[in-house]
């Protein structure tokens, strides 16, 4: 069985119309039929996606029909408006044997090879094995999604805070914490984001969970007294939700009832850079009404360049440099420039990872802000 997908598919769509993109698939129909066996089964799935099922076929002789399909459709060249187009096509093969259970199990292994074909570069064959660890770790994450929405349904997630404290003595020193998750299972136990995350983001589901975060972190701000200083937290947001314009409706709707400057969210440089126009609207409309932002794992030239154009009020240095600054002067040097381009650029800087009393001391030489 290949599960086949067309890559580039959408660029037609956008560019030319649905019209365009549905004479497209009837080209390249008529090209897959050509590479095919007298045997063979061709059919279209639904969308840009096709199954080819390989009657009597062993392995490798369907890794070269798979690989015959994919070059043929490399080759093709669709033209449409005086435009030219490419396309690729990413395969996913599964062994289909009188043990391999139903038809939808067979589907979604094909499906799941396919999606790891995608994942490693698009345009190339990936054949579905059950010890492969792509494919463990992508049944491993479709496994958490329903673990997931479950754990929201049911309110089994919690927020932790991690304190963010002040290296200065002429800086804020209320309580300050970046809000952190957690996840209980069925069984009570505390599961760490780095179990559940990696599938909330390819299964897209970081958008609720996100939404969750910010409704119960504003609902902690209302109940606490607002003291001088307040006490104030910072929130991650996921690269979906900066580039979901439904988030800044949300925020806006829940700031009722709290000072905004208790709330700073962080973005991290990569989702700020792929949702650039929607994170620019969120970032500029919220600090408007007096929310503050951070733009999280900032070291790299691409961070300087783009603070540039985001109005954010901190820096936050990677904790990779932080953690051994006191024992590596490259790292240490990464962390000095740095907090001297966040100076220039009026920025405080909030350095991660800082763990022991030896690094403490060495940021607030150098002036870092906070830690």
């Amino acid at each position: 069985m290949l599960y086949l997908d067309l890559d580039q598919f959408k660029v037609i769509n956008d560019t030319c119309g649905h019209s365009a993109g549905d004479e497209m698939l009837r080209q390249v129909t008529a090209i897959l039929h050509t590479q095919l066996r007298t045997r063979d089964t061709l059919a279209r799935l639904g969308g840009d996606e096709f199954g080819v099922l390989l009657e009597h076929c062993p392995l490798e002789e369907a890794m070269r029909v798979a690989n015959d399909l994919r070059r043929a459709v490399q080759d093709f060249r669709f033209v449409r408006q005086g435009k030219y187009f490419t396309l690729g096509l990413s395969i996913g093969l599964v062994s289909v044997t009188e043990s391999d259970g139903s038809l939808e199990a067979v589907l979604g292994a094909a499906d799941q090879a396919c999606n790891a074909a995608k994942d490693g570069g698009r345009n190339r064959v990936h054949v579905f094995q059950l010890e492969d660890p792509a494919m463990a770790q992508r049944h491993g994450d479709m496994q958490w999604v329903p673990r997931i929405q479950s754990a929201l349904a049911e309110g089994r997630f919690r927020l932790y805070s991690q304190p963010i404290v002040a290296l200065a003595s002429d800086l804020p020193c209320g309580e300050w914490g970046e809000i952190l998750l957690r996840l209980i299972d069925e069984q009570g136990k505390i599961i760490l984001p780095e179990a559940f995350m990696p599938a909330a983001e390819r299964y897209d589901q970081m958008y609720a969970i996100d939404r969750w975060v910010i409704g119960e972190t504003i609902k902690v701000l209302r109940a606490k007294p607002l003291e001088a200083p307040p006490t104030r937290y910072a929130i991650n947001v996921s690269g979906q939700s900066v580039g979901n314009e439904d988030l800044l409706e949300f925020v806006t709707e829940q700031l009722d009832g709290i000072a905004p400057g208790r709330l700073c969210f962080e973005i991290t440089e990569s989702a700020a850079i792929s949702n650039l126009r929607v994170a620019g609207k969120l970032i500029s409309t919220l600090k408007e009404k007096g929310c503050c932002f951070a733009l999280d794992d900032g070291c790299g030239l691409s961070s300087f360049a783009y603070l540039k154009t985001l109005d954010v009020d901190y820096l936050k240095i990677d904790g990779g440099f932080v953690r051994n600054m006191t024992e590596n002067p490259v790292d240490r040097a990464i962390v000095e420039a740095t907090h001297q381009v966040s100076r220039a650029l009026d920025l405080k800087t909030i350095a991660e990872s800082v763990e022991n009393e030896t690094t403490l001391q060495a940021l607030k030489a150098m002036g870092i802000d906070y830690a």
